[in-house]
């Protein structure tokens, strides 16, 4: 479980650099909100990408394996949202929690729900 501990590491700057595309890029073109739901599309589809080669190189022993991966990554991404994005980027906490208001047309959880289960659809798809 290790290796996969560690291949959690690169997730960050997949959605670092995502964000920062957000806010340069689509923010003024689209609106924030808009700006929001696209990049959460987008870091949903690069995570894909991203385990999809991650697997090919370390594939996960079990579906089982799939399952504790999923959780860990959920568990790490929640708690380095929280961190980062007050801590280090500055966001009050309300705002924080704000991106997971989906009435308010907030897309955050998608990306959670999937980091949770891609392992398990990309090994079931890659096998």
């Amino acid at each position: 479980m290790w290796k996969f501990i560690v291949a959690w590491v690169p997730m960050i700057f997949i959605a670092i650099a995502n964000g920062i595309f957000r806010e340069k890029v689509l923010a003024s073109r689209l609106g924030e909100l808009q700006a929001h739901q696209l990049s959460t599309a987008t870091l949903i589809l690069l995570f894909a990408l991203y385990m999809w080669g991650l697997f090919s190189i370390w594939e996960p022993a079990s579906a089982n394996q799939t399952l504790r991966i999923g959780l860990l990554w959920l568990l790490f991404t929640v708690i380095f949202e929280f961190i980062f994005g007050h801590y280090v980027a500055g966001h009050s906490w309300s705002r924080l929690f704000e991106d997971y208001n989906i009435l308010k047309g907030r897309l955050w959880i998608f990306v959670l729900i999937w980091v949770t289960i891609a392992p398990y659809i990309i090994n079931q798809l890659r096998n």
